[in-house]
């Protein structure tokens, strides 16, 4: 990494609000450029705190961009940080206005020549499509990073139909921990804990409105950007990583938008800018490659960008099960299109007898961590354990062969009850005997005839299905075996169903395994530049001599056949800022489940949360705790919010709610 200190401008910065039209005020941190001419603004548009908790990440970039030539803007949404207003519910129809509103004031500015651009990854990459798809007129273009344009199909809620036991509620539980943090009084005054105490009384967690819409309603649809690709005018460059569940967006735009206007770039990463240099690498030199972008659409400087390849591809080198890599060896690839003419489907028949497959509820434990952050536990281990909770088929592999895309499963399936799920995964299996996870996917059975309906199965019926898993780049090498692992239950990824227990029957004729192969060739190096960032916040992390604890601990009571595992997400922990804010931050995840009994799946949040500055007598506490649990016919869902200033209980709120399972 380099850190850069010296730029073509020197840079100034100061925090303001930006009015909205009904009287709101969002605050703002801008960084511009020193000159007296007008220059081109771009915006990262969050709920996460930019005084905070994103002040570390913030000060990498945006005073990077401002050195460039451009005002770098970070905004936090209505409800959160220091701005005004009400929180709401993630992309809001609010949110995704008021950031339109947020362009167009940009681009009046008297710095600002009048056009705009978006960024970010996550959150702020997916209203960054959102309000791309509103068309503001100053939004020329968008670096929409780790984000999706399906907010059904591929977010934290729903995967194949099936509730995200693992990122449903534990995000949700999250949210509702960030959503209880209060204003700064150091940012904005005396009027702090009245405006905390009228944003507590608007809580409502987020969990409660997921699981109200099982199915594709109008609910996802609102703000999925692939219900109207045409919307998008601004030019998109979008970005991913192979260990971040949000890949396939990028191959869907870089399918569905005008090639004219359209980028794409998927390496190894996980859920994190590419220039971070967190695991899994090789980093890039991300914010150059970005300054390409907003350079040839902002400035109509021709770098070159429109004639890279339409999609940037890594494909790793076959690499022994691990939980963290610091780097994957690999090779880059160019597509000129999506699909790909490099690309050919190889289908592999799967053969045998009929095969039961009936998965302990377990099946799962070592799925690693549906949003990989570069941590030391993150990834899958081993896949072998769980491949004998499966049922599983075998391909060799002759020669090295190169799969770039999303595998597709065609399975026969006998099922005795109406619901269920099917869980299918693909491993590298290396002579040793060890199991690299590839790639995986699910489906809702009910969901097989579409997203946006509950067809249950027929007992005793067979019916094909058929589904995507999710896009990769993997190279398998000759001497290596492809294991197809098909399983009945996977938690905690998937909420298991009542009758999930019974599983199904897999007949292996007319079953298939579709995986997309790549040519083994090069039309040209793809090279990137050193990662590089602006100088760091300088934010200190007190020493403790306290064991921290594991990141993933599994815990098997045998003689009850009970497994739990216990997660520390590891968000940011406790640091002092270089203001004097002493930000404490503790939580810890536990999805708990008896191997025989899918009605005893429970999911449990706890978060800690305390601002304190020491100059301002300020300390504030936020607790929450978050539980989800089932029976057969509902969700049971429970939450509470505690928060404390000075000691003192200001707000406390429980709430619990049964909410009927209508497709999870």
């Amino acid at each position: 990494m380099h850190i850069r200190t010296s730029f073509p401008y020197e840079t100034t910065h100061e925090d303001l609000r930006v009015p909205l039209s009904d009287g709101t005020l969002l605050y703002a941190r801008v960084w511009r450029p020193l000159t007296n001419e007008p220059v081109p603004a771009i915006l990262e548009y969050l709920p996460y705190r930019l005084t905070d908790w994103t002040a570390p990440r913030d000060r990498q970039r945006h005073p990077w961009y401002a050195g460039h030539g451009y005002a770098s803007v970070r905004v936090d949404v209505r409800g959160h940080g220091n701005s005004e207003g009400m929180p709401g519910d993630e992309y809001s129809a609010t949110e995704l206005a008021d950031g339109a509103e947020v362009v167009n004031w940009l681009a009046q500015q008297p710095w600002c020549d009048g056009k705009v651009g978006m960024f970010g990854i996550s959150w702020g990459g997916f209203n960054s499509l959102q309000i791309a798809a509103l068309a503001p007129e100053p939004l020329k273009a968008v670096v929409t990073v780790c984000s999706t344009d399906d907010r059904y199909d591929n977010d934290v809620h729903y995967l194949g139909g099936s509730v995200l036991a693992v990122d449903m509620h534990a995000w949700a539980a999250t949210m509702l921990a960030f959503v209880s943090r209060p204003p700064d009084p150091h940012h904005v005054g005396e009027a702090w804990r009245e405006m905390w105490l009228g944003r507590l009384e608007e809580v409502e967690p987020f969990i409660h409105t997921w699981l109200d819409h099982q199915t594709r309603d109008r609910y996802w649809q609102r703000g999925s950007v692939c219900e109207d690709y045409g919307a998008i005018d601004a030019a998109v460059l979008a970005v991913g990583g192979w260990h971040d569940p949000y890949r396939d967006t990028v191959l869907r735009l870089v399918e569905h938008l005008p090639h004219a206007r359209v980028r794409g770039l998927i390496g190894p990463w996980s859920h994190q800018y590419p220039d971070r240099g967190l695991p899994p690498g090789p980093a890039i030199g991300f914010l150059q490659e970005t300054l390409r972008w907003w350079d040839q659409h902002l400035k109509g400087i021709d770098t070159g960008v429109m004639r890279e390849p339409l999609l940037r591809a890594y494909i790793s080198d076959s690499h022994p099960p691990a939980t963290v890599y610091d780097t994957l060896p690999g090779r880059w690839v160019g597509e000129p299109a999506w699909p790909s003419p490099h690309v050919r489907t190889l289908s592999y028949d799967l053969q045998g007898a009929p095969r039961p497959v009936r998965s302990p509820q377990h099946t799962g434990v070592d799925a690693g961590r549906f949003f990989p952050f570069g941590n030391d536990a993150d990834l899958p281990p081993d896949q072998r354990e769980e491949d004998a909770r499966s049922v599983c088929f075998e391909f060799p592999v002759d020669e090295e062969t190169w799969v770039l895309g999303r595998p597709r499963v065609r399975l026969r399936l006998t099922s005795e009850v109406p619901r269920g799920q099917v869980i299918a995964r693909v491993c590298d299996v290396a002579p040793d005997g060890s199991a690299t996870l590839v790639t995986r996917g699910a489906l809702n059975l009910t969901a097989r005839q579409g997203r946006d309906k509950v067809v249950p199965w027929v007992p005793g019926a067979t019916e094909g299905v058929e589904f995507e898993l999710n896009g990769i780049g993997h190279a398998f090498p000759a001497g290596h075996r492809i294991r197809l692992a098909v399983s009945s239950a996977y938690w905690p990824w998937i909420w298991p169903q009542a009758d999930s227990a019974a599983g199904f029957t897999l007949d292996p004729a007319g079953s298939s395994l579709e995986l997309p192969v790549r040519e083994r060739e090069f039309d040209g190096e793809i090279v990137f530049e050193e990662p590089e960032q602006s100088e760091p916040l300088g934010v200190t992390s007190p020493v403790t001599l306290d064991e921290p604890r594991p990141e993933r601990l599994v815990v098997r009571d045998v003689a009850k056949g009970e497994w739990r595992l216990e997660v520390d997400p590891r968000y940011g922990g406790t640091r002092v800022y270089p203001d004097g804010l002493e930000f404490a931050e503790d939580a810890l995840e536990t999805y708990t489940i008896n191997e025989v009994d899918p009605l005893s799946a429970r999911a449990r949040s706890e978060w800690s949360i305390r601002l304190h500055r020491p100059d301002l007598a300020w300390d504030v506490t936020v607790r929450t705790r978050s539980e989800t649990t089932c029976d057969a016919s509902d969700f049971l869902t429970s939450n509470e919010v505690v928060c404390t200033d000075g000691g003192e209980v200001v707000f406390h709120r429980t709430w619990e709610k049964h909410i009927p399972r209508t497709a999870g």
